[in-house]
């Protein structure tokens, strides 16, 4: 395992800049007003070539510890436990204040080694708040712009001495790890991949925690707490395992900000929140719409649903809060009819109900996962995949409008996740919707893509009699939008 870095400060000094710089990437959210992480977020973290775990946590605030800045205080506590070093952040510019002294006496009382970073000391503007920080007893101040990137290897000098040994005997055992691999073994299935999307105050994050057995992510009764995509790497013990698998499986649990209508977002920062929740669903193999039980299927719920498919994912519909559940029964069959008619494009997508506050049904929702997850990376065999085409078109033939007959001569699949056909033949663009219908639904029902989107396109051989050099291409009806 990589060495554990957790950073912590008050809000606004620049952690999760300082986050970004770190793993290179622009993952968390930044923004001028403070507070806007409130979760922990994890990245692989590279300084001078010395490798570790980055953890980016909430501002540290002095508030009663049932609210919401106490409970992120709390989760910023925990963060700290277990970890090898921590990067303590103040704002050199605004020099030390009374809540950087309180975080100061705290970390003094921690058996964590900690890095003093005085960040945005870029010019002379942050002097006095350096000279300031050594009255914290931490030791010499690392100067850094974290925006700019100045001072990087300063904070390089004060990490390694902590962290530079382990850093190294975790390289040496991945390249031993490496030098070792057979390239020719089958490479396992990673991890996977499954996002918890939906309306805010839908339970996403709590189901998150019972799913871990741990209050990891930051909860309430607030609405819109979750900000960033938070990604969290977990085994999962099925109690039912199937013959053929293993018992213990890989996955990584994606929380998402909850998406309300685009009207309602007005805010940046909620704007750069739903933005981050949709880059979730790309990175995701399998999406989980949560529902909430006291308020049903709402239009919205169906617009993150068209959303997740139109962008190839696998879908699946949970039910949350079914321990309150009012006429169960009706709200279920009533929720199924509605998918029915508003996800015309996917029929069968699997409706399960859960409790993130029981955890009756979680069991059930991950199987159910892993097996549409299957379905979603299946490829057919060339031969059953034809004789599914022959026999289609002999049931169905291919209408002749004005009396020219439309000719389907072979399908082929070319790729997966999500399952992608081309098929060929001549006067396709005559080739109606309805039709391109019928064979999308075929192939869901008779070759085991029931609830999976599915891309068909159709492409004609190219005319070299044609003046034209662009006439007589390709001709790709549905692709990105049938299935």
């Amino acid at each position: 395992m990589r060495p554990t870095v957790i950073i912590i400060g008050r809000p606004n000094v620049g952690k999760s800049t300082l986050f970004n710089r770190l793993v290179g990437k622009k993952l968390a959210l930044v923004d001028d007003q403070p507070g806007v992480t409130r979760d922990r977020r994890m990245g692989d973290a590279e300084l001078a070539g010395m490798k570790f775990t980055i953890v980016d946590t909430a501002g540290w605030e002095d508030e009663e510890a049932e609210s919401l800045p106490g409970r992120m205080r709390a989760q910023t506590e925990v963060s700290v436990e277990g970890a090898d070093a921590v990067l303590f952040v103040i704002d050199a510019r605004a020099g030390l204040t009374p809540l950087d002294e309180e975080i100061g006496r705290w970390l003094r009382a921690v058996d964590v080694p900690v890095v003093l970073v005085a960040n945005k000391a870029e010019g002379k503007a942050g002097e006095n708040g350096m000279l300031e920080s050594y009255s914290l007893g931490l030791g010499d101040p690392r100067g850094i712009s974290a925006e700019h990137g100045e001072g990087i290897a300063d904070l390089f000098e004060g990490l390694w001495p902590i962290i530079g040994e382990d850093a190294d005997a975790e390289e040496e055992a991945h390249a031993e790890l490496l030098a070792n691999h057979d390239p020719e073994e089958d490479a396992p299935l990673g991890p996977l991949k499954l996002a918890i999307v939906g309306r805010p105050n839908a339970g996403k994050s709590t189901l998150i925690n019972r799913m871990l057995g741990e209050d990891r992510l930051l909860t309430g009764p607030e609405a819109g707490i979750t900000r960033d995509s938070i990604a969290v790497d977990w085994q999962w013990t099925n109690p039912k395992p199937k013959p053929d698998e293993e018992a213990v499986r890989d996955i990584r649990l994606i929380d998402t900000a909850g998406m309300r209508k685009k009207r309602n977002v007005v805010e940046k920062l909620e704007k750069l929140s739903v933005a981050d929740a949709r880059r979730a669903i790309d990175f995701a193999e399998v999406v989980v719409l949560l529902l909430d039980a006291t308020q049903g299927l709402e239009h919205q719920d169906l617009k993150i649903a068209s959303m997740a498919l139109e962008e190839g994912r696998a879908l699946m519909i949970a039910i949350n809060k079914w321990d309150i559940a009012e006429d169960a029964s009706g709200l279920f069959n009533g929720i199924r009819a509605a998918l029915e008619d508003g996800l015309a494009q996917v029929r069968g997508v699997p409706l399960l109900a859960v409790s993130a506050k029981t955890g009756k049904g979680i069991d059930t929702m991950l199987a159910a996962a892993f097996d549409l997850r299957e379905s979603w990376s299946k490829r057919v065999p060339t031969a059953a995949l034809n004789r599914w085409f022959d026999d289609a078109m002999e049931a169905n033939p291919p209408p002749a409008p004005k009396g020219r007959r439309i000719k389907l001569r072979y399908i082929t699949q070319v790729g997966t996740r999500p399952p992608r056909f081309v098929i060929f033949g001549t006067r396709l663009e005559s080739l109606p919707t309805s039709y391109e219908r019928y064979l999308v639904n075929g192939i869901r029902s008779k070759l085991g893509f029931d609830a999976v989107p599915v891309r068909v396109s159709l492409k004609s051989p190219k005319n070299p009699y044609n003046d034209n050099k662009g006439g007589g291409g390709n001709y790709s009806g549905g692709s990105g939008s049938k299935g």
